[in-house]
Order: C-alpha cells, then structure tokens, then sequence
C-alpha cells in the first residue's frame, strides 16, 4: 500500500487512519489491496474531511466489492471467537463486556433500551436509565430476581479469620478481581448470609509469618477438584513470569512422565499458551524443595539458557506470630 505510506509520511494520514485501512482490507489478495490503496490513497482528497469511521467504511465497501467472498470468510472467521470477559475498574466496580456480531450487540442494547425507557421515571423509580439497563443485564444473565440481591460469593473469596471474624484490616482477594478492603469483603459475606445465596466457608492453612499456603497430595495423574481449587487460589493467576492471564490448566511442574507427583507442591497454574509453550524442547522446569512458611516456589529455564523463579503471591493472614524460641534460633545463626 505505497500511497497510503506516502500519505502517512506527509502527514495526511494518522497512525490509526491507516490501520484501519490495513486491517480493513487484509482479508484479501495483494492485488485487490494495491487496488484499494489506489483508490482511496492515491489523490489526497479522497479522503480529505473524511473521520475515522467514514475512512473505515470506505475501506471496508471498497473490500466487499473487490472480493465479497473474503470478506464473508472474515466476517465468520471473526464471529467464531466470540466471547465474553469481565476487566476489574476502579472503586471495586467491574466490566463485563461481550464480544459478539454486530446485529446481536445492537439487539440487545435495543431490548435493554426499550424495557429501560418503559421504567424510568414510573412510580417512584430512583434508578436512572443507565441503572436500570446494568440491572436487567443482570438479571437476565443470572436468572435472580432482583439485581439488588446479593451476588454469590462462593467465587472464591480468600480473607483472614482476623479479618473476617474481628476488626482485621488485612485485604481480602477476591478471584478473578484482585485485592479488596477487609470492610468490603466482611459486607459481601454479610449480605450473603443475609440473603438466599448458598454460602459454603472453606478452611486454608496458611503459615502467618509469610502467608505460604498448606499444601495437599493425591496420588491422581489428574488434579482433583479441590487440590485444583487449592492451586487456583494460592496462584491466582499464570505463574510464568510477566504473564497474568486467567489460569485454565493446573500443570505438573515436574511432569508425571519423569515421576512428578500430583501435588500441592508440584502443581501450578499456568494459562493455555504457557502450559502448551513449555512442553518445548528445552524447557525444564524444577519445583522448589518444601520449607515450612516458605511460599510456593519452583525454577524453570528456558531454551535460550535463561533462567527464572516464579513465586505464589501470599495468602492474606492476620496478625503475624513469631515465637521467641524462632528468634532465638535466628539470633542464633546470625551471631553463627
């Protein structure tokens, strides 16, 4: 696409201008592109006083008329990834979005519209039109029948019983949305146990000192579900480093091929693509020997020689309790 290079040295297209030309068309053959780029590239003014969205569109009929036939593989290509997903947002709200075509996201904003304006301002209605539409999302979603009810919260919501029980003040850590106030958390579970939502209270070990989490053994090749749910919660999310995506597989550290056990300790939570990547050549991975109140920690090294530790985040505890016999065994070894 020379022209719309050239156009983009001048100055007369953005970065994101061009782009979207690219991305418009890279469904199709490189003489249908060329072509394109001739035709909206070519003559600066074609697309002068043009915005980004008249630009787009201009590119994407140019597409549809060129090779219709890629353009309908695209668009099935792009439907096939649909997909939902939640992004945590400030003062402990949370997005969920929905990737879907454009005749269904346009449906279902029309229906929640439509109900939502037959609400507002009737009766005593406080809820604006923006409340309301959030509220019959939910609800529709979730099937309660009122979205003022009280979400479960056996997602699982890790907090200290000095926390939970008393005034602590050490943060909880709710999966899938990170670190949240011990008052919120205490709430959570307040209205949950007020309401009708199931509410089950699981019991974690957790050394105080570091916050290293109890481990637990099976001798299955697969994880059970609760030694899954025990690497869920101390991992929280992908253990390679750099990488905090969701975790989806709980991998064997060191693999049960070469007599790795299905443990606590030899267990990880790794997203798809980490898991699938270090099953390279190459790749070694080496879990750490077991220390008391020491948190979970292995050693892998990868092709290229480089090696890594990867560390569990600590689990929230309360107040930290360390005896005089533990200090005097460390004055110990210091004077050593």
């Amino acid at each position: 696409m020379p022209n719309a290079y050239r156009r983009l040295l001048a100055g007369e297209l953005n970065e994101w201008r061009v782009t979207m030309i690219a991305r418009e068309t890279a469904c199709l053959a490189a003489e249908d592109r060329r072509e394109i780029d001739k035709r909206l590239c070519e003559n600066p003014d074609t697309l002068k006083g043009l915005g980004d969205k008249a630009i787009e569109g201009k590119a994407r009929a140019l597409a549809a008329e060129l090779d219709p036939a890629s353009v309908v593989k695209k668009r099935a290509k792009a439907f096939s990834q649909r997909r939902t997903a939640t992004r945590p947002q400030p003062d402990f709200m949370a997005q969920f979005t929905t990737l879907t075509s454009m005749d269904r996201a346009v449906s279902m904003w029309a229906t929640l519209k439509r109900d939502a304006d037959s609400m507002v301002g009737v009766g005593k209605e406080p809820r604006t039109r923006d409340q309301i539409m959030a509220d019959l999302a939910y609800e529709r979603i979730t099937g309660a029948a009122s979205a003022t009810s009280s979400a479960p919260v056996s997602v699982n919501l890790v907090i200290s019983d000095d926390s939970l029980l008393s005034d602590g003040a050490k943060p909880a850590h709710l999966v899938g949305y990170g670190d949240i106030p011990a008052t919120i958390a205490r709430h959570l579970v307040k209205e949950a146990c007020e309401s009708d939502t199931d509410v089950e209270l699981r019991r974690l070990y957790a050394t105080p000192a570091t916050g290293a989490l109890t481990a637990m053994e099976s001798k299955s090749r697969h994880f059970p579900t609760a030694l899954a749910r025990l690497i869920d919660i101390r991992d929280r999310t992908c253990r390679t480093p750099w990488c905090d995506a969701p975790i989806r597989h709980r991998d064997h550290i060191r693999p049960h091929a070469r007599g790795g056990k299905t443990s606590a300790d030899n267990g990880a939570g790794l997203c798809a693509a980490c898991n699938h990547a270090k099953e390279a050549e190459g790749w070694v991975s080496t879990p750490r020997p077991r220390r008391y109140g020491v948190v979970h920690g292995y050693d892998f090294e990868t092709p290229t020689g480089h090696r890594y530790t990867s560390e569990a985040p600590p689990m929230p505890v309360g107040r930290v309790y360390v005896s005089l016999v533990e200090q005097d065994l460390d004055d110990g070894l210091s004077a050593a």
